[in-house]
């Protein structure tokens, strides 16, 4: 089949790699290039280096829906479209353009979390399991009705990260699959049952600082979540401290949620609203992320103290 493929973070690279060998690949549509860093160089999106590397068109609209970029996707007479984390809502004019529709591959098991952090959402809420599931795009967030899923099951020492690579290649597997089915006429289409739909909103700053109010359970799994990205964060002696892992301390501590009560060897021990939790990767402000036995060879941490 011809194929434009949409999308725009590591997430949908294996995807894109995927399309190229089983499918032709008559464009790529990916975000605009976005300045990072200190120097504020402009920097290419994954799929637009993995495109490159592949020698494939690719095109940065601002906005997709306008009418100058609609008629180039009609030009192009894909037989289908693929849209992988584009981070673009699609009119539906566009899509309406493919012969055999436009197929989301999304990061959960719809219809729960349904939204822009579907895999974060999955780890912060301690889900048992996380998944894909592809789908036909409606006009609707994330509401089409759904092709296949794919379970995956979240294991006690993932992080956002880990989980969010494992299903990337999930989803590209889950993807080819689908072509092959819609191809042969085989696909199903399963309605979504909107009772079950749960959200999954962006991200929001506010998120990032701990509650140490909150159960030790929900802190870990915060933790975990935003691990790599946004990471989650405490104030220690007024200075923000990055927290990048965290496991539930078995051991029957008491003190005041926030409280230091522990320092050991190589990590230390913060109480909760009904327990405690051993910090075990941290990052200073402006310094690098290591373990915490390694950041206590350079910072004192005293028991005791309260963080905030």
């Amino acid at each position: 089949m011809n194929v434009v493929f949409m999308g725009t973070p590591e997430f949908a690279v294996p995807t894109l790699e995927a399309l190229v060998k089983e499918h032709n690949v008559t464009a790529v549509v990916t975000q605009p290039d976005k300045p990072k860093g200190r120097g504020k160089k402009m920097m290419f999106s994954a799929v637009k280096e993995k495109a490159l590397e592949y020698g494939l068109t690719v095109y940065q609209p601002e906005k997709v829906k306008d009418s100058d970029f609609v008629q180039v996707l009609k030009e192009l007479a894909p037989d289908i479209m693929v849209v992988v984390a584009f981070g673009q809502i699609l009119s539906e004019e566009i899509l309406n353009i493919p012969k055999y529709g436009c197929i989301n591959v999304h990061g959960s098991l719809l219809p729960e979390y349904r939204g822009a952090a579907p895999i974060q959402w999955s780890i912060i809420h301690g889900r048992e399991y996380g998944g894909v599931t592809t789908m036909y795009m409606a006009k609707g967030l994330d509401s089409g009705d759904m092709i296949l899923k794919a379970q995956e099951k979240i294991r006690d020492d993932d992080t956002y990260g880990s989980l969010y690579d494992r299903l990337s290649v999930i989803g590209a597997d889950l993807l080819i699959k689908t072509l092959e089915l819609i191809e042969s006429g085989e696909a199903p289409r399963t309605p979504q049952n909107e009772a079950e739909a749960t959200a999954a909103p962006m991200i929001t700053r506010e998120m990032e600082r701990i509650n140490w109010n909150d159960r030790a359970d929900n802190i870990v799994n915060l933790i975990k979540g935003l691990n790599p990205q946004p990471v989650a964060h405490t104030l220690l002696k007024g200075e923000k401290l990055k927290i990048w892992f965290a496991e539930k301390e078995g051991k029957g501590y008491t003190g005041t949620p926030g409280e230091i009560v522990d320092v050991r060897k190589k990590d230390f021990v913060v109480m909760t609203a009904d327990g405690a939790v051993a910090v075990k990767e941290v990052q200073a402000q402006g310094g690098k992320k290591m373990t915490t036995d390694a950041y206590m060879r350079g910072h004192a941490i005293d028991k005791g103290t309260i963080l905030e």
